[in-house]
């Protein structure tokens, strides 16, 4: 990577040691931010043919919680991880998905409850999503667009997560629509204060160009179907068409895990990054 041509609000971006776990799975350690008190660990899959086509660019898919995403002794329940290269793999063989590069960004253990929330909690705290943010946006994209070959434009960038994860997704998506255009919503935590995010999205006043995958497993708390289903009623109002550009799907007896979003993993990207 040439330092040469990085502006210098970009200095803090480049704090980070990068490791070569694999050909095709990278590790940035310790990521900077200027917006954020802890750094961050990335971890970045690249698809199979990403060494032989160099003249290739690729769309990018940011994820939360990385530490669950490819990796099983890095697992919140270690060997129960998400399987996602190997499922991206399977899936960019089959010509069934569009191949692009998935980023997943470590959360940072007791702090996450802060930056994965748009509001604060007087119970629980948190409130800090706008900060984080403004890590991914200003950032974590330019250093991630500088180390890989990406392609331009909202329409090639996805942000996703499950649980709180799922909910700093789509906060975060509709707040940046030009920048993030595909959204993965799994299992997301409506119930966060009050359900505050049915208002942000009954409060849109144009409906952004995004594509969002939302979903929920049926034996996940009391309140999860009935929240994911107010939600795709409020998304639905506001233009998005299911079939189109909206994907809504209740996972029969899934519950609130990895190896249960690991199972959601192949139609999520079949729907957000379907072939050329």
């Amino acid at each position: 990577m040439n330092t040469d041509s990085v502006r210098p609000e970009d200095q803090n971006a480049l704090a980070a040691t990068t490791v070569i776990l694999e050909s095709r799975l990278q590790k940035h350690l310790q990521f900077a931010s200027q917006y954020m008190e802890e750094k961050h660990d990335l971890i970045a899959y690249l698809p199979p043919m990403y060494e032989a086509e160099q003249e290739r660019r690729y769309p990018v898919l940011f994820m939360q919680d990385g530490q669950n995403l490819f990796d099983p002794k890095t697992a919140f329940i270690p060997g129960n991880h998400w399987r996602m290269g190997e499922t991206a793999d399977e899936l960019i063989a089959a010509d069934a998905i569009e191949p692009l590069i998935i980023v997943g960004i470590y959360n940072t253990g007791k702090r996450r409850i802060d930056e994965y929330t748009p509001t604060e909690d007087t119970r629980l705290g948190g409130g800090q999503a706008d900060a984080y943010g403004r890590m991914l946006t200003e950032e974590l994209r330019p250093f991630i667009e500088r180390t890989y070959r990406t392609r331009p434009g909202a329409g090639n960038y996805g942000i996703g997560g499950s649980s709180l994860g799922g909910l700093v997704s789509l906060y975060l998506g509709l707040r940046y629509p030009t920048i993030f255009g595909r959204l993965a919503v799994m299992s997301p935590s409506v119930w966060w204060q009050n359900r505050a995010i049915l208002k942000s999205v009954a409060g849109i006043d144009r409906k952004p160009d995004l594509r969002i995958w939302l979903d929920v497993g049926t034996c996940e708390s009391r309140r999860a179907v009935p929240n994911a289903r107010a939600l795709e009623r409020g998304l639905i109002r506001k233009g998005w068409q299911l079939g189109q550009d909206l994907a809504y799907t209740e996972a029969q007896g899934a519950e609130h895990n990895e190896l249960a979003w690991a199972q959601r993993v192949a139609p999520m990207l079949r729907f957000l990054f379907p072939p050329e």
